[in-house]
């Protein structure tokens, strides 16, 4: 088999470093040498401590508001800090590099909605690109169209196959009395159970009010699907139209990525939602426990994809 680059090396940025190290130990090599920080006047700065001439690079970076040891990155400092390195890479002669970016940010302007908006989506693509990377590696983008505003190959994966895993074993006893609400058919259809879809008006962003629940779920154990987890309100007002309008019995939910701001931990808490399952694209946050999250790893996925993209083989399978 005939790899791209002399060899697989592996470099991350502030905001998801606990995944980095997660793919290098499935993939059994060592997390790359590199320091990346900011300056007194909050301007970052990128180090790479090692040759990476003729490697083939791949940069883990989720672009979200992170914490690091007693100081918080916002989503710009993720994107500067992503960008910068891959900067520096290009400069030092690496082979290949992949943008491995696990949620990416500013995806939900991806059209205009009303004059004068702009399409933040496509400006953090060109911006990607324009650094120096030669592909990009992500999961569950928050609308399919963004992978055509890259003027390089995308890999889009799908979380769907660790959450079918996970709830197949954890409705095996009752698998006839559960039901899956979600805009997606093909997760239902991997989990061989009905679909029903809550019809929801967004008002204003990080705002919406269910308007009518699709589908029968009264008694039934309901998994609701939805891509992203912000505030919480759409999710748990969600959750609430399932049980006091539709009569479900219980509510689990999932999402790939967890963004988990404002007042989401309290709302979630306080919410009918038994359990939530997130993906790791967004580092766990401090108080998980209370809000009954658990977290799933991507890991073994991105790492898959990693070997994959580095052999030259189709990832097609990732996505079945």
């Amino acid at each position: 088999m005939i790899a791209h680059g002399k060899d697989i090396k592996v470099f991350t940025g502030n905001s998801n470093p606990k995944l980095a190290q997660n793919i290098c130990q499935e993939l059994g090599i060592p997390l790359g040498d590199s320091e990346v920080g900011a300056f007194s006047d909050g301007e970052n700065f990128a180090s790479i401590y090692e040759t990476v001439r003729g490697s083939d690079v791949f940069v883990v970076q989720s672009t979200c508001s992170f914490r690091k040891d007693d100081k918080s990155g916002s989503v710009n400092d993720a994107l500067m800090e992503l960008l910068i390195m891959i900067d520096a890479l290009r400069r030092a002669s690496a082979g290949r590099i992949t943008a491995v970016i696990p949620y990416f940010g500013y995806a939900r302007q991806d059209r205009k909605t009303k004059p004068r908006d702009p399409i933040s989506a496509k400006l953090v693509a060109n911006l990607i690109a324009e650094a120096g990377a030669d592909r990009v590696l992500t999961m569950d983008l928050h609308a399919n169209q963004i992978q055509g505003f890259f003027d390089i190959p995308v890999d889009n994966l799908l979380g769907s196959p660790i959450f079918v895993d996970h709830f197949t074993k954890k409705y095996a006893d009752c698998h006839d009395d559960t039901m899956v609400v979600s805009r997606a058919r093909a997760f239902a259809q991997k989990l061989n159970m009905p679909l029903a879809i809550v019809d929801k008006r967004r008002q204003k962003a990080n705002s919406s009010e269910v308007m009518n629940i699709i589908g029968d779920v009264r008694g039934k154990h309901v998994i609701l699907l939805d891509d992203m987890v912000d505030t919480g309100g759409s999710l748990c007002h969600a959750a609430q139209a399932l049980m006091e309008i539709g009569g479900a019995q219980d509510v689990t939910a999932c999402a790939s990525h967890g963004v988990l701001s404002g007042p989401a931990i309290d709302r979630l808490e306080s919410s009918n939602i038994e359990e939530l399952a997130l993906l790791d694209t967004i580092p766990a946050h401090p108080e998980a426990k209370r809000a009954r999250i658990k977290y799933l790893t991507v890991a073994p996925m991105f790492s898959d994809a990693i070997e994959r993209t580095y052999q030259e083989i189709s990832i097609s399978k990732l996505f079945r």
